[in-house]
This record gives structure tokens, sequence and C-alpha cells, in this order.
């Protein structure tokens, strides 16, 4: 596929921080098996995203092997298949949020086992008010999403919040870039774990909503969640530069 010289170095920014996402999730023991998607608009082809191989280790991504999908699944670009639930997700939020450049979803432990509770995230730390009234959570689990119906369901419940929680399945992120997509996802997955340690051990005092509102328009920015992405990024270069091939 030929694409423009004009948003090339975009292009190459987004697929490059795509690949270092997934190294740092297969670090962070987010990925398992086949499981899970990230991906990045195009900046030529809104209609299309780009997104990791079927089947591939989330720690040997390089930007070479990330696949160009558009609307209705076909790979224009890169070798290899798309994962089948991966599509159908992402494409419908992809195509109800224009405003969205990246879409994170992976099976992380701590996101699936809060899942199960079919909750919002409490503003217990000052994290997790990051997150407060700017999540969803899609209280259904019919199986594996295959049906395109599905997908639209998860965009029209994600709305225009940053975040879902999928009830018995995991979590979804959204950002206008890669960088807050992605650090959205890590907070949020470990926003999860400390509730779930706290809750385990006894009732965790709240933060006030006004007190967790203001605290949301400080931390819960997308400036902030690019700056908070950076040294993850950068560290991630200096331990994986083979994914700049």
């Amino acid at each position: 596929m030929i694409f423009s010289p004009g948003t090339q170095e975009q292009r190459l920014r987004r697929m490059q921080r795509l690949a270092a996402t997934l190294r740092l999730f297969a670090e962070l023991g987010y990925d398992e098996g086949a499981g899970g998607h990230v991906t990045a608009r195009d900046p030529e082809r809104p209609d299309c995203f780009w997104i990791n191989p079927f089947g591939m280790y989330f720690g040997h991504v390089r930007v070479s092997d990330l696949l160009l999908v558009d609307g209705e699944g076909r790979v224009l670009a890169g070798e290899g298949r798309v994962n089948p639930a991966g599509f159908v997700i992402h494409s419908a939020v992809h195509a109800a949020r224009p405003d969205v450049v990246a879409v994170v979803h992976t099976h992380s432990v701590h996101g699936r086992a809060w899942s199960t509770l079919g909750r919002p995230l409490d503003p217990i730390t000052q994290d997790a008010c990051a997150f407060h009234h700017d999540h969803a959570v899609f209280d259904d689990y019919t199986g594996v999403v295959l049906n395109s119906e599905e997908g639209v369901r998860i965009a029209m419940t994600l709305a225009e919040k940053k975040a879902a929680i999928l009830r018995n399945h995991g979590l979804l992120t959204v950002g206008g870039t890669v960088e807050e997509a992605a650090w959205w996802f890590i907070a949020m997955d470990r926003c999860c774990q400390a509730q779930l340690l706290a809750e385990a051990v006894g009732k965790p005092v709240h933060i006030d909503a006004e007190d967790a509102e203001r605290t949301r328009e400080v931390i819960g920015s997308p400036s902030i969640g690019r700056f908070n992405f950076r040294p993850m990024y950068e560290g991630a270069l200096r331990r994986h530069p083979d994914l700049l091939d």
C-alpha cells in the first residue's frame, strides 16, 4: 500500500508507540496466549487502524509486524491474521469515536478479577480519581465478542469516556494518542489491584466526590496520560531497541 509522505512521520510515531506498548504489556503480564489487542488509527486513512498480529507474542512485536486493517477486516498492509474478537471490538469503538486514536484491550489478571464484580472503580486512591465518572461498566457477557452488534453495544456503553469495564471479561481503554490509551490501561489495572487488596482487608475510605473530581481534572487529563507513558516508552526502547525494526 502506498502512503503519502506527509503522514509518514505521524504514522511511524503511532506504530512505534503501539509496538512499545505491546512489549511493555508482555513485561507486565498482560499477554495471555493469543488474546489481547492494541490498535492505532491510521492518520491518512482514518477508517483503518494498525493492530498486532493474531497469535504473535507481545514481547516479539516490531513496528514491521503490525497490520493495517480496514473497516471490513481486510489486511491492507503487513502479513498475518487479525484477532476476530479484536476486530469486532476495535472497529466499533474507532467508528463510534472519531476522537479516539488508540484502543487497548487485554486480559490482565487484576482487570479480569475486578470485572467479575460488575462494578465501577471507587475513588479510594488518588490514582483511581483519574477514572472518577470517566469510565463505564458494560454489564453483560454473552461469550467471545464475535458479533458486530455486541461491538457496537460496547462502543455505546463506553460513550465519551476513557475506559470501560467489560463484565466477566476485562478492561478497555481509549485515548487521543497511543500513549494515553496505554497509560490508562496500566493505571486502571493497578487501580483494580489496589481496590481488590483494600477490600480484602476492610472497607476502603472513599475520597469526597468534589475532591475526586478536582483530582481527575489534574491526573486524568490527556497530557498527564502522555507524560506518564513517556518514561515507560523510553525504558522499553532501551530494553528492546529491535521493536523499532
